[in-house]
């Protein structure tokens, strides 16, 4: 694939292909949809369109914590904040994610060597194949996945395989999908219960049937947990709860929806010494870590304002019964989900009537009426016939949006 042509009035330069690695990347999905939201921003004026309605990133509008912003705008004035943070100082963050551990799930957690800061937890899930797979090794994901995870194969040139979740049976994984020699193949598995896109909590068993098919087929066992806080229905499955997470596991939690911390790119994985290790050696020629004084707001976070993610569930909850209640009105059915953050969409038999798949129908969709989805299809081959909406506007705006697509589907 070779890279772009010279412009006019630029020196020719060679055509040099890219890595076999970027090729199978891609663009991504969000990268395809925010190509479609400029053009629609460069053109809807002109067009007496209404304004964006962006509702494809979980990127909330709700706010952190005073706390946590007072703690970093604090820290902000100190020489260290603007130098170089290496692991070593990192040590009071790694103290109080290990007391955080504890609490919340009532396992002991030593940080010093099991806990690891990471530049959001997308960082970690996509260096962490990085540091434990070799070339055509194979790894589980889940159908939908979540687009850094299968990035994250990719870079390590592993192969993917797959565990298709499906509405029928209420997104629960069947293990049993492969046989014991396809799970004696595999080197790393990666799931995430809250689950994205489908935004299904998920239940405890099966985080625990997880670790125990990891056990026994010495598989690594990477479970992506950053909306932990974040159930509407029922308590979210953990890894840590399992009682021998550390011989087989890893898992991420992050900042950005339990504290509304996205834009500061805080997170950090806690699990096994061996992978902790890993991974940080990975990172170590990577980055470093983030800025002391960002460190000191989520300290601050976990510290002072464990209630945090309690309010947010109770404004989601009224977002997803609103706006789900609005889109029933326009005939476009909706499967209540258990997870705040998310609806998971199934596209109106209208659209498959006209041909329109997912990328073409959320793409039509944004043309017409300026409300942009995620097509399922960048979530995977499973995600193909669904839409994800964020609940990241106030709920009269998610209802406006509604309408609007409502419009779209009378058109069709």
């Amino acid at each position: 694939m070779p890279i772009s042509e010279p412009r006019p009035g630029e020196r020719s330069r060679p055509v040099v292909p890219l890595s076999e690695r970027a090729a199978r990347l891609g663009s991504g999905v969000f990268a395809r949809n925010d190509q479609r939201k400029l053009a629609y921003q460069a053109s809807a004026l002109e067009r007496g369109l209404p304004p964006l309605l962006d509702l494809s990133l979980g990127s909330t509008d709700l706010q952190p914590p005073s706390v946590a912003i007072e703690a970093i705008r604090d820290a902000l004035a100190l020489p260290q904040a603007a130098s170089y943070c290496l692991h070593g100082a990192t040590l009071p963050f790694r103290q109080a994610a290990a007391a955080w551990a504890e609490r919340r799930f009532g396992t002991a957690v030593d940080p010093e060597r099991e806990v690891l800061l990471l530049v959001g937890s997308q960082e970690g899930t996509a260096h962490l194949p990085l540091a434990l797979l070799n070339p055509g090794d194979r790894a589980l994901l889940l159908d939908p996945y979540y687009p850094s995870h299968l990035g994250g194969l990719h870079l390590a040139s592993a192969e993917p395989r797959f565990l298709r979740l499906s509405a029928e049976q209420e997104f629960a994984p069947d293990f049993d999908q492969l046989s014991p020699a396809e799970w004696d193949q595999l080197k790393l598995m990666v799931l995430g219960f809250p689950h994205n896109p489908t935004a299904t909590t998920g239940q405890q068993a099966w985080v625990d049937r997880a670790a125990e098919r990891a056990l026994r087929h010495g598989v690594v066992f990477a479970h992506d947990n950053p909306y932990v806080d974040l159930a509407l229905d029922g308590e979210a499955p953990a890894l840590l709860r399992h009682p021998h997470w550390r011989e087989c596991g890893i898992e991420f939690f992050s900042f950005s929806k339990s504290w509304c911390l996205g834009g500061y790119r805080l997170a950090f994985a806690i699990g096994a010494e061996w992978l902790i290790t890993a991974l940080r050696q990975v990172k170590g020629v990577v980055d470093f870590n983030q800025s002391l004084a960002l460190q000191a707001g989520a300290i601050a976070a976990l510290q002072q304002a464990p209630e945090w993610p309690a309010q947010l569930r109770a404004v989601y909850r009224e977002r997803r019964d609103r706006t789900a209640a609005a889109l029933e009105a326009v005939g476009w059915p909706v499967r209540l989900p258990s997870m705040a953050l998310y609806l998971w969409l199934q596209l109106p038999e209208a659209a498959a009537a006209r041909g329109l798949d997912s990328e073409a129908a959320c793409a039509q969709l944004l043309e017409l009426s300026g409300v942009c989805l995620t097509p399922g299809n960048g979530f995977g081959a499973a995600g193909e016939g669904w839409a994800r909406l964020a609940l990241v506007h106030p709920s009269s705006e998610l209802e406006a949006g509604a309408a609007r697509m409502g419009q779209w589907l009378a058109g069709l």
